[in-house]
């Protein structure tokens, strides 16, 4: 009997319609387009507007746009992962949430919390039920909602995020296509640059942590840019070396979109030419877990069956890794 591997069989994505420029920014804060523009790569980013809109919201017509891609009903749905830092609630889910709006009543549902890594790490957890032969579909979508943690006031963060989902569904392959390899890692020592003061249980929120503004994105920039670079391109080398690939053997790197200034690091430390980097930062800024799912999604077109794909990422925490996938079908 072949060996199942746990295919991508369709891509979608969603980005709200309200976009916020560097221009507008300019008037929210002491920055230029310039100075954006050369420290992170980033045009402009998308916000989810609305009273009672969430991640969920994101996550519905990514869900809606893969079924209809597939040719299947939400009630074909197995298991749901979302991986996000935004959830609606603490509790439930916001896969729960998912699944009750698109009316995925034969699936069960949760969510993976490894913040813009958290694509790689439900890609990879999703991946193991479709190879157990038990699940024949799961929905794997990275979604956040980054503007409800971001401080309008703080320069160094405002500037980076933006709100926005993109997801996979995964099938079982017997062609030898799909999730191949994975290597993931983590260090909570990183907690100590990349992370939210408040709101969990160490520090409930109160009256003292909303006016010391303790429930927005905190970062050290240089910090997480230093160990952003080295671990994002590390782990892609692994991934690479363990699958005797070279940089012309990959079709696309896909890293996840932080800064330009690491993508362009990252490629480079792998001798993969920028023409096969995907690379949409400028119009998306980053989106957390949403990054390289929106990148399957805008290049979906141009993916060919048995492209060699390399995935990278780093999040807050630290949390970073790598994934090598071949492509399981050509778009039409």
């Amino acid at each position: 009997m072949s060996k199942i591997t746990a295919a991508i069989t369709a891509v979608g994505g969603y980005v709200p319609d309200y976009v916020l420029t560097n221009q507008e920014l300019e008037k929210m804060v002491d920055t230029t387009d310039e100075w954006i523009m050369t420290r992170t790569g980033i045009k402009e980013r998308h916000i989810l507007k609305g009273e009672g809109k969430g991640t969920s919201d994101l996550c519905v017509p990514v869900a809606m746009e893969i079924c209809k891609k597939r040719g299947i009903t939400p009630l074909d749905i197995d298991l749901l992962i979302v991986a996000t830092v935004t959830p609606d609630m603490v509790f439930p889910s916001t896969a729960n949430v998912v699944t009750d709006k698109i009316g995925a009543k034969n699936a069960f549902g949760f969510d993976i919390s490894a913040a813009c890594s958290g694509f790689l790490y439900a890609l990879e957890t999703g991946s193991k039920f479709i190879e157990s032969g038990r699940y024949k579909r799961v929905m794997v979508i990275g979604a956040d909602k980054m503007s409800s943690i971001i401080d309008y006031t703080d320069r160094t963060t405002c500037i980076i995020f933006g709100d926005g989902a993109g997801g996979v569904l995964l099938e079982p392959n017997e062609e030898g296509l799909g999730v191949i390899d994975s290597i993931l890692r983590s260090d909570g020592h990183g907690r100590e640059y990349l992370h939210m003061k408040a709101g969990g249980s160490v520090k409930p929120a109160t009256a003292d942590t909303v006016a010391a503004r303790e429930h927005f994105v905190y970062q050290e920039g240089k910090m997480v840019f230093k160990y952003a670079v080295s671990n994002m391109a590390g782990a892609a080398s692994d991934i690479m070396q363990r699958n005797q690939l070279t940089g012309e053997d990959v079709a696309w790197l896909v890293p996840h979109q932080a800064n330009m200034r690491i993508i362009s690091a990252t490629a480079a430390y792998l001798n993969v030419p920028e023409d096969k980097v995907m690379i949409n930062i400028h119009r998306y800024g980053n989106t957390t877990a949403g990054t390289i799912p929106l990148c399957l999604w805008d290049w979906e077109k141009q993916l060919k069956k048995g492209d060699n794909l390399v995935l990278a990422a780093f999040g807050g925490g630290f949390t970073w890794g790598a994934s090598y996938i071949k492509w399981a079908y050509d778009s039409k």
